[in-house]
């Protein structure tokens, strides 16, 4: 009966400020196999201790976590909405080059 997972989604300034201090513990480097063709990226992080800021609690333990990050731009909603639901054009998806360009000029990060 012991919870073994939860999902938080983080929008804004409270994302910015969680992938800068998460991409600390992992030497602000993303392999390029993390990346997907519509600009989604992913790492994990073996122990959350490793995050700049957080220190270990023996009441919690240690654990890992996956970060996962979709990229959108403005008007994607109109795929989800469910009124008048419509598709987006191709040109519209946020693109592997455009991700990597992202991770490395605003979060200052490589792409290995």
């Amino acid at each position: 009966g012991e919870n073994i997972a939860c999902m938080v989604t983080l929008r804004g300034e409270k994302a910015y400020e969680f992938l800068k201090r998460a991409l600390a513990a992992v030497n602000y480097r993303i392999r390029e196999s993390s990346i997907d063709e519509k600009g989604n990226f992913a790492f994990g992080i073996k122990e959350h201790i490793h995050i700049p800021g957080v220190k270990y609690d023996p009441a919690v333990g240690i654990f890992g976590m996956d970060v996962i990050v979709t990229l959108e731009r403005p008007g994607y909603r109109v795929m989800r909405r469910r009124r008048r639901r419509s598709g987006i054009g191709k040109n519209h998806y946020v693109t592997r080059e455009e991700a990597k360009e992202f991770i490395e000029k605003v979060l200052g990060a490589r792409v290995v």
